[in-house]
């Protein structure tokens, strides 16, 4: 159940002020302009990359292809996981392109200097890959909007799951940039409020392709569960080298912090059966999600991930905003979109906070063995739904500068 929230009223007042202002105001050049930017070739290729566009087009598609008499015009860049690229081309597609809101946003690093940008420039930006807690907590700003997940939440579904049901001790395994920190720092947390300790812990390159002498350091550390905080093909990866070692057979637990249905098709069911870890979102969470999973994979020949589900709904919302007050300013449709509940196929009776992080059911699932599944795409069981309101980090712990009393 969704908590009232003390700013619903004021932030519902201040969205319909300006919707008032801009009534007759004109979208900006006649377009309302879009950039994807992600992985298209690297580590988060598969679980985002070059589909998350085709989730977008379905948003676009949906709206009718125009908004409030104005077209929806899409560009879309590799990042190539560099922030200085990744700068560089919102950069060129605010300067250039007159770009309104950009989305995906997949590598924390890259996000982190993204958003900068946008906040600048006073365009808009919807997160949807980066899994980072710090993009909504220390690094906020009024414009920009976290969608999908954070390491906050993650942690909080499978670290204290797994720590309470007896295995205290954690090694942890961390890709060593922005986002593997977050997570890093995230899961200590968590195990520790539970009652369990971290004995040992080592970070590797992100990406990587050899893991051996990782795992075989967790391994001697005789830990009860190894954290993956990592994602993409580095999680792959280091289940394979898992695997080869013989470290599951043995006893040690592997948690995957952040994982995707794409990442349990790569390594097969007879190799990921099992595993629990935290998700916003499956396609097969209930009959709407597993429709419009259905329209995707018509699309596309594959079934979508949470952030492909991410991208359509934070879009879908987006665009609804714009038509609903007529204009495309950022913080218009910012509190426009603040103040209409978000209830699609990706969350029901989701909302923005004004830190900017989007609130919704998070869920734990566990990999099914290739006996229980009736098909290829019965991959997880639902273990427990994780309450919006115990889901992400609660206010009153928040360093966001956004965030007034701390609390709601």
């Amino acid at each position: 159940m969704i908590p009232t929230r003390q700013f619903a009223l004021g932030t519902l007042a201040a969205s319909m002020l300006l919707a008032s202002q801009a009534a007759t105001a004109e979208i900006t050049d006649n377009e309302i302009r879009i950039g994807y930017l992600a992985d298209m070739t690297g580590a988060y290729r598969d679980p985002i990359g070059p589909l998350g566009e085709d989730a977008i087009r379905m948003a676009i598609e949906d709206m009718g292809g125009s908004v409030a008499g104005a077209e929806v015009v899409l560009f879309s860049a590799d990042d190539r996981n560099s922030p200085d690229v990744g700068s560089s081309v919102v950069r060129e597609w605010i300067d250039e392109r007159n770009v309104d809101m950009v989305t995906g946003l997949v590598a924390s690093s890259v996000t982190l200097a993204s958003v900068k940008l946008l906040e600048e420039e006073n365009r808009l930006g919807l997160v949807n890959g980066a899994v980072s807690s710090g993009v909504t907590n220390e690094s906020c700003s009024p414009n920009h909007i976290h969608w999908v997940y954070d390491t906050w939440a993650m942690s909080n579904g499978t670290a204290s799951a797994i720590t309470q049901e007896g295995n205290t001790d954690w090694y942890l395994l961390s890709a060593d940039y922005s986002f593997g920190h977050a997570l890093e720092r995230d899961v200590t947390r968590v195990v520790e409020e539970n009652g369990g300790s971290i004995v040992g812990s080592t970070r590797h390159p992100f990406p990587s392709s050899d893991f051996s002498s990782f795992m075989l350091q967790a391994q001697a550390s005789g830990a009860d569960v190894i954290a993956l905080n990592n994602a993409g093909s580095d999680t792959i990866n280091a289940i394979r080298t898992a695997g080869q070692f013989g470290i599951t057979q043995a006893g040690q637990i592997l948690a995957g912090m952040v994982l995707f249905s794409t990442d349990i098709r790569s390594l097969g069911q007879e190799i990921a059966q099992g595993l629990q870890f935290t998700t916003a979102w499956f396609y097969d969470l209930d009959e709407e999600a597993r429709a419009w999973a259905e329209r995707f994979r018509e699309r596309t020949g594959s079934m979508p991930t949470q952030v492909h589900a991410g991208l359509y709904s934070s879009t879908l919302h987006y665009l609804q905003a714009i038509d609903a007050i007529g204009n495309d300013e950022a913080q218009a449709v910012r509190q426009q979109m603040a103040a209409t509940p978000i209830d699609d196929m990706f969350a029901s009776g989701g909302y923005i906070r004004e830190d900017g992080r989007m609130v919704h059911d998070m869920y734990l699932v566990e990999v099914k063995s290739p006996e229980e599944a009736v098909n290829e795409d019965d991959l997880f069981r639902l273990v427990r739904t994780i309450p919006a309101d115990e889901a992400f980090r609660p206010l009153d712990q928040s360093d966001c500068h956004l965030v007034q009393n701390g609390d709601t």
